[in-house]
This record gives structure tokens, sequence and C-alpha cells, in this order.
């Protein structure tokens, strides 16, 4: 059965070969729906696109800064050429992360984190709402962290944690706007995910280590992400919105 078919879907943050992003539009792409990829780097995100191994008409790769909301009006605008107007699903996936101690952290890095993790989900989404608003139908999907959970302890600094805590209560304040159009939004907030994110060159065994006393003793994989996408994009959850799904092998319980 594919829960998507015939949807169109803008992924951003979707040119890491290991990424949540990529993941997703993975799995999207098997269930049916027509994905637009967005990143920043044109050649990364067209290597995603080839990777992928989807055909012009099911998948659209775009380069996009999310910080930018005229470059991601431009984006939204070349989705909705390439689907004859429809556009039923946003994964808010860009983001960027640095290590620094609360002391450390500059200025200059705390807007940069907030612009690309708080301000792109709002960019994003503010661009793509009024054409899910004329179809009455829609589910926005941002992806927070379980650092926005526990304060840390698993990318970041104190200004990743802001800044994805920020996503969560951006996203219950438009579940309670848009929920009148029949758009859902919800987060979810992933653990220690076997991802390329960080950049630090961890392996996925020292990672699987680091998460042996949380009750699943071992790191999450970016399918799992997906899944929890699909999930909250399909009709699966059509009673569904306002939530964080925690997705992250029991480190952080409700």
């Amino acid at each position: 059965m594919k829960l998507l078919q015939g949807r169109v879907a803008i992924i951003s943050g979707a040119s890491h070969p290991k990424g949540i992003g990529k993941a997703t539009a993975r799995l999207f792409l098997e269930h049916g729906a027509r994905v637009a990829i967005l990143d920043l780097n044109e050649d990364a995100i067209r290597e995603s696109a080839h990777d992928l191994g989807g055909n012009e008409s099911s998948l659209l790769p775009l380069t996009c800064d999310v910080g930018d909301p005229e470059q991601c009006a431009r984006a939204v605008d070349s989705v909705r050429t390439w689907s004859a107007s429809r556009i039923d699903i946003l994964v808010n996936n860009a983001a960027i992360t640095q290590k620094a101690v609360f002391q450390d952290i500059a200025d200059d890095d705390f807007d940069r984190l907030v612009r690309v993790n708080l301000k792109g989900v709002f960019n994003l989404s503010k661009a793509t709402v009024p054409f899910m608003i004329e179809r009455s139908a829609g589910s926005i999907i941002s992806i927070s962290s379980l650092s926005a959970q526990n304060g840390g302890g698993v990318f970041g600094g104190a200004h990743y944690c802001a800044a994805k805590a920020g996503v969560q209560g951006l996203t219950r304040a438009m579940a309670r706007e848009l929920g009148a159009h029949n758009i859902r939004a919800n987060a979810i907030a992933p653990g220690l995910i076997t991802t390329d994110f960080s950049r630090t060159g961890r392996s996925d065994e020292s990672k699987d280590q680091a998460a042996q006393h949380w009750p699943l003793q071992r790191a999450g994989r970016p399918h799992e992400i997906a899944g929890g996408c699909l999930f909250l994009a399909s009709d699966l959850s059509s009673y569904v919105t306002g939530t964080t799904l925690d997705i992250n092998g029991g480190a952080h319980m409700n």
C-alpha cells in the first residue's frame, strides 16, 4: 500500500548521504509521492537526486537557503510550476549545528543557528502554507531535537537547543492557527541518529556505544526518523496535530 500516492512533498536539507532528509525523500518516493528536495549546494542536491533515482516527473532538486525568505518563495514557486500548483507535504529538515559551551557562543553564531534552524522553518512554512490553504489540506512536519527536550547532550550548544525548542513552539502555533484549513503541523524530536549531520567523523559504532544507557541501547537510523515523517505526512495521522513525536530509543519519555 502506497500511503502518499499522487501527493507532492517538499523536503529541505536533503543532500547529506546519510541524512534524515534524504532517507525521508527515498521513503516518500517509495510510497508514491512526487518529491522536491532542497539544499544549499547545487552539486550536492543534484548528486542526491541522482542517487535517489527519481525521474524528472517524480523528483525535483532545488537549491535554497531556508534562512532567506526570498529564496524560499522562489523555491516554492518552482515546485508549484512543476507540480501543477499542488503541495501536500512540507518537511522542514534543514539545520546546522555547532558544539560550544554557553559562555563561548558568539552573537553571530547564535544568530546564524537561529536563522537556519528556526527562522528557516518559519520562512519555508510561510511560503508553502498559502497553497495548502487553497486546497484545504496539508501536513507540515518540522524536525526538532532531543536536545530541545533535555537542554543538550546530543548535538550543539545552547543556541542549537534554543532554536530547536523554538521549532516545537512554532509547530504548536501553526497547528492552532491552521487547523481550520485542514492543515496539520507536527514536529519530530530525534535522539542520537547515525547521520553525518554533526560532521565530526564519529562512527555509527561509537554512537551505538554512547546510547547503551538508553532503553533500546543503540542509536537510531535515518530511516527510522523517515518512518515517523511518513506517518505524520499520511492519512494514518489524520487526527494528529500540534504534537512532537519523540523518536529517541527511550532517551526522553513524556
